[in-house]
């Protein structure tokens, strides 16, 4: 239940969402295939945009800069896969979709200026004051202070105040062209009718399911099958041992540091907390407890009035003098708060949903209310309240310490390492861990993929490893748990196996090109007999399935060894009761369902959800119609050659 009341404005991701908001063109922008082009030759230029056909003659185009692509990518990096971080395969994977789609925001913002839409530095002041910053940036209404204001920025995205407001001010302006674009569509009642009642149709049905793995064990080819295969198929073979390297390494831990771990001054903890005292301010917040008696979306008036007098004798129980906590346990429909007889701890003001919120800040403490939501109706209690406040470096001190701790020993760890790295390289490997007493160690071979089982994490130390050469200088690496010092000793090269070494290979593959007709035909065999009979239990027992029976499900619903029913299987929503499906290919099942009951929506019920399912139908088609406008605009811009893109910052990076 609390995470129903929660609300999630954490403002690392409500920084992080200006930021890739506009990167992404409000959620509209796709990669283009063919946007590369030539024509931008400066060093850091990623893309040039012409928003008029003369732009090019006056040379006067809009710039995307390599530095900006590689900023946000990294960006976004760290914030979906922070252990590819360094890696320069995944970073250039994604600087290719950044780069793209800021070209494709840039001609936005051309179309937006050509149709006379923009935002103003008022705007962005407004959105900063009510968007999903200003909980941060303005704390109860009052502004941080510029100085704080940068911090939380430059610490946050690594950016200037200038450029984040910048992107605020680009994301408005694409909203507003969205808006422009969009403002003529529409749906007809019919439409909205209809699609509600196709999107809550419920189904239950049985099914007789085929699998993948029986089918498989059945597929029992001869030595000269296999062969014939072998032989028809040697290009997949060619390089069917992959390549291997031998590694050797001396590896340490943080412990293993000279002079130990580092521990930071209490210079450097003041510092660190008069440089971060944003992320110490505590909000208005409030503890409080409750007792949901639950109520369905729609419920009738008779449900509602019982609802609400349960609730009322609860709280005459309460004012009785009665144990709140147990009555919660005995009573509250909310799982996640009754066992704890119903204690919801500290909220923020706004995290809640309004009504509850208006009474945790509102009601004095030690009061009981009743309080009705969109969950039904709560007994609140409100226990204590605590004013915003800063904490003080005392209360913060240990989590203070510890993320120095771990930023100097990271530091330390890697300083070591470029050490060792670099004596290695003057001394030998061999040398220089028996003078640092490590020990020196030899990798069986392994390929591009393979585990180093004495290491916390080898994959970056064997990802470089095959980056390199044999006999190259030694490098070093992190290993989840320091960092090892390395260098290839052998390299046995990817080859053609033998038949005789490689035929449990080659009958798993056999058995994986012959299993998608055998589970075709026999699934199509399975149909066949259950329609003729008209019994899909005597049907599934020839053909060697299980029969098993669905619950009462709508097209999201999820069916074991099926999936999700209205993507796999949409034409059980279209059958009436009795009716046979035909096969179903389920990707690892192949399945055949006879329908066993249908519920549709009542008119009432889609009348009730009618202006819902119009607003979420017109968001789809809206979405729809801006993106193809905007793709029609980069097709536009392509065809009149208004796009020059540097070949070299767009080529994809190999890694070699």
């Amino acid at each position: 239940m609390i995470r129903f009341l929660q609300r999630d404005n954490r403002l690392t991701k409500a920084l992080f969402v200006v930021i890739i908001a506009a990167a992404s063109v409000s959620m509209v922008v796709y990669l283009i295939p063919g946007l590369t082009g030539q024509g931008a030759t400066s060093a850091d230029t990623y893309a040039v945009i012409y928003p008029h056909w003369y732009s090019r003659f006056l040379s006067s185009g809009e710039t995307v800069t390599e530095q900006r692509v590689q900023q946000i990518a990294r960006q976004q990096v760290q914030q979906r896969n922070p252990q590819y971080a360094d890696n320069p395969m995944i970073l250039n994977f994604f600087a290719q979709q950044v780069g793209q789609q800021l070209v494709q925001q840039q001609i936005l913002m051309a179309e937006a200026d050509r149709l006379g839409i923009t935002a103003t530095s008022q705007d962005v002041a407004q959105y900063l004051h009510t968007g999903p910053t200003g909980e941060a940036i303005f704390p109860n209404g009052k502004f941080i202070g510029d100085q704080q204001y940068a911090s939380l920025v430059s610490t946050r995205l690594n950016m200037s105040v200038p450029d984040f407001e910048d992107n605020i001010k680009r994301e408005i302006t694409i909203r507003r062209l969205e808006a422009f674009i969009t403002a003529g569509v529409s749906v007809s009642d019919q439409e909205v009718r209809e699609t509600y009642r196709k999107d809550n149709i419920k189904v239950k049905f049985d099914y007789a399911v085929l699998s993948s793995d029986d089918l498989r064990k059945q597929i029992n080819p001869s030595d000269a099958d296999l062969e014939a295969f072998f032989k028809k198929n040697a290009a997949r073979y060619a390089n069917g041992v992959p390549e291997e390297r031998k590694i050797a390494y001396f590896a340490f831990t943080p412990n293993q540091l000279p002079g130990g771990v580092p521990q930071p001054a209490q210079q450097e903890i003041q510092q660190y907390y008069n440089a971060h005292q944003a992320e110490y301010s505590v909000p208005e917040q409030a503890r409080s407890r409750h007792i949901l008696i639950k109520l369905a979306p729609g419920a009738d008036a008779k449900t509602d009035a019982a609802a609400k007098a349960k609730a009322e004798d609860i709280l005459k129980q309460i004012q009785g003098g009665a144990n709140f906590a147990d009555l919660a346990k005995k009573n509250s429909d909310d799982p996640g708060s009754k066992d704890s007889g119903g204690e919801l701890g500290f909220s923020q003001r706004g995290r809640m949903v309004p009504e509850f919120d208006s009474a945790i800040f509102g009601q004095k403490i030690g009061d009981t209310k009743i309080v009705k939501s969109q969950f039904g109706y709560h007994i609140v209690q409100v226990e204590e309240r605590q004013q915003a406040h800063a904490q003080s470096i005392n209360e913060v001190l240990p989590t203070i310490q510890a993320t120095l701790i771990r930023e100097k020993s990271a530091q330390a760890e890697e300083n070591y390492a470029r050490t060792l790295t670099a004596e290695a390289i003057k001394n030998g490997l061999q040398n220089t861990a028996a003078a640092h007493h490590f020990e020196l160690v030899t990798t069986p071979s392994v390929n591009s993929k393979g585990v180093i089982s004495a290491l916390p994490d080898g994959s970056q130390l064997v990802g470089k490893a095959f980056q390199s050469k044999q006999g190259d200088p030694a490098q070093y690496a992190p290993t989840g748990e320091g960092y090892a010092i390395f260098q290839v000793t052998g390299v046995t090269p990817s080859h053609v196996p033998t038949f005789a070494d490689w035929k449990s290979h080659v009958l798993e593959d056999y058995r994986d090109s012959q299993l998608p007709s055998l589970l075709s035909q026999k699934t199509a065999e399975l149909a066949a007999k259950a329609k003729i009979s008209n019994d899909l239990a005597k049907a599934a027992k020839e053909a060697g399935a299980t029969v098993k029976t669905s619950d009462l499900v709508g097209q999201n619903g999820q069916v074991p060894e099926l999936g999700q029913v209205g993507q796999v299987a949409p034409q059980l929503f279209d059958l009436s009761v009795g009716s046979f499906t035909g096969p179903i290919n389920a990707g690892r099942t192949g399945v055949v369902a006879k329908l066993l009951e249908k519920n549709e929506p009542n008119p009432d019920e889609i009348q009730k959800n009618f202006d819902q399912t119009r607003d979420q139908l017109l968001d789809q088609r809206r979405g729809e119609a801006f993106q193809l406008f905007a793709s029609n605009a980069t097709n536009d811009y392509k065809k009149h050659n208004r796009i020059h893109i540097n070949a070299k910052a767009a080529a994809p990076d190999t890694g070699e």
